[in-house]
């Protein structure tokens, strides 16, 4: 069946993420191959000192999203999207989405919906939470980081804030999106775990941990207890529900979407990354290094004890997962070669972005192992991590360091990764963990095997890297609506992506070289002890 008649037929899948800076559809046909794509770029906002997303900006996203792939099939196949097959809606992680009856309404609203958005949607990125993370982290024995949905709603009992009583229901982006798809208030696994931690064995919130949190607030009186206002958690491979009518013309302005078709679990982009990396079976793990970075090593058992930098979530199917989730990564060192694109510019030589990023990045390997000294901290925003509640950008250099192009671009490759190195030590070097495969995807793996060679020397690993990570976290949620109508063997997700979609592609992997290994470990010994001049310039510089 070609590409126009898999659309054609109602056989196309479709998968959509959001990301921090862009929104992204992928179709996919039967053999999980993409036939066409749609994106919006889009920006997060600083208001009132917290980042946010406002719920205009998130229906307008998907909407121009979705008709930008409408428009693309449409050109390329002169044809249109009446019916699908499925559809998976995935997003950033965590954050606070908070919804009752004394809300604002919003555009994406059913007509007459009862509830509605309390305060603006919190994302991952704010680090205002530190007080409640610290004592759930205390009162569970688990690391509770700062993003997680469970840290927002506790932080804003500390503070007193009065919508908090008026809570009915509390959930993610993508479970936003998805319950207004379907009027289902349901959430894939990995991303509930996000929320507040799940249990491996029961694939539901933690029972122990709601209840302390129940006794914890208990004194407030709120009318509600945290299990009713959770969405239901779903595993892989379960319907979530079935597009509306009112969801199809939220999703196609135009009218031609027909509603009824089943929608997968809702998860969020550390799921979907695992999926489209193949990295869901015990002992494999991938890293994402975009925006923000995060790797997902796949245990085979929990941790010995709790640790700050180490996550623990699950897969799509409900495997324990460690994950080390770093905020900065690529933000600062784009900006910096967008400062090289307007030197060309003002040379008047033409620019080609690809190219620049292609000749800085293969440059930078011909640097010093260590950077020659040079120091960069790619600090945006803050660094729950290393501790940074703000971020400053910083380059940091002695007189007598070797300070030129090559180390300089090194330096800020080494940045992008090096946060995500200190977490995965504690893993490798402390744990034990052992890993038999790990797959990068993401912007930084772009320009051929210079992001793979940097990250395989921070984590002293080799590091794969598939033609199609480059699709992304919309291709890994159209890969669970696929597995959620197309697995007729009833097949484990780990078994589905190895057989069915990957049938045994493992990329192209770099093993890192002795001497890069060495030259970073020496670049990180210098990075923790510079740590305190970032905290001297988020306090004096404003």
């Amino acid at each position: 069946m070609t590409a126009k008649e898999t659309i054609q037929a109602g056989k196309a899948i479709l998968g959509i993420e959001f990301g921090s800076t862009r929104i992204k559809a992928v179709l996919i046909d039967e053999d999980n191959k993409p036939i066409a794509q749609g994106s919006h770029e889009w920006e997060n906002q600083l208001v009132d000192g917290l980042w946010t997303y406002s719920t205009e900006a998130i229906w307008f996203g998907l909407e121009d999203c979705y008709a930008d792939l409408r428009k693309n099939v449409k050109a390329e196949y002169d044809c249109e999207i009446e019916i699908l097959a499925s559809i998976g809606i995935s997003a950033m992680m965590h954050g606070y989405m908070a919804f009752g009856p004394n809300g604002v309404a919003s555009k994406g609203a059913p007509v007459g919906e009862e509830e509605k958005i309390l305060v603006p949607f919190r994302t991952w990125r704010n680090t205002n939470t530190g007080a409640a993370a610290a004592k759930l982290s205390e009162l569970f024995n688990y690391n509770i980081p700062l993003r997680w949905s469970i840290s927002h709603l506790y932080q804003c009992i500390l503070d007193n804030e009065e919508h908090v009583k008026d809570i009915t229901y509390l959930t993610t982006l993508a479970g936003y999106i998805h319950w207004r798809l379907t009027g289902k208030k349901s959430l894939g696994i990995g991303d509930a775990s996000g929320m507040i931690p799940v249990d491996p064995e029961t694939k539901n919130y933690n029972a122990t941990m709601v209840k302390k949190f129940n006794d914890l607030v208990a004194d407030k009186g709120y009318p509600w207890k945290l299990e009713d206002i959770l969405p239901e958690c779903i595993v892989a491979g379960h319907p979530a529900g079935f597009l509306t009518e009112h969801g199809a013309k939220r999703l196609d302005i135009s009218g031609h979407l027909k509603p009824g078709c089943p929608l997968c679990p809702p998860e969020g982009d550390a799921g979907t990354g695992m999926v489209a990396t193949n990295a869901v079976k015990q002992r494999t793990g991938n890293v994402s290094a975009g925006t923000s970075s995060f790797s997902m090593i796949v245990l085979e058992k929990d941790l010995s004890k709790p640790s700050e930098m180490i996550d623990m979530v699950t897969t799509p199917c409900g495997s324990l997962v460690a994950m080390v989730h770093c905020n900065n990564c690529t933000s600062d060192i784009n900006a910096w070669v967008k400062l090289f694109k307007e030197y060309q510019e003002l040379l008047g030589v033409p620019v080609d972005m690809n190219e620049v990023y292609g000749k800085l990045y293969n440059n930078a390997l011909k640097g010093d192992a260590d950077c020659g000294g040079v120091l960069a901290y790619n600090y945006i925003s803050g660094e729950p991590v290393t501790g940074l509640q703000e971020g400053r950008p910083l380059v940091v250099r002695s007189p007598n360091d070797k300070f030129n192009l090559a180390n300089f671009i090194r330096s800020n490759l080494y940045a992008t990764v090096a946060v995500l190195k200190l977490g995965n030590d504690i893993l490798f070097k402390e744990e034990k963990v052992k890993v038999d495969r790990i797959t990068g995807h993401g912007g930084l793996f772009k320009t051929k095997g210079v992001g793979q060679r940097i990250l395989a020397a921070a984590l002293n690993s080799p590091i794969s890297v598939m033609e199609t990570a480059g699709e992304g976290g919309a291709w890994g949620i159209a890969l669970l609506a696929g597995y959620l109508i197309n697995n007729k063997e009833n097949l484990s997700l780990a078994d589905y992506l190895e057989k069915v979609v990957f049938a045994g592609n493992t990329g192209v992997e770099i093993a890192p070289t002795p001497e890069d290994v060495e030259g970073f470990n020496r670049y990180i010994e210098v990075y923790k002890s510079g740590l305190a001049i970032e905290q001297a310039a988020v306090n004096n510089k404003k």
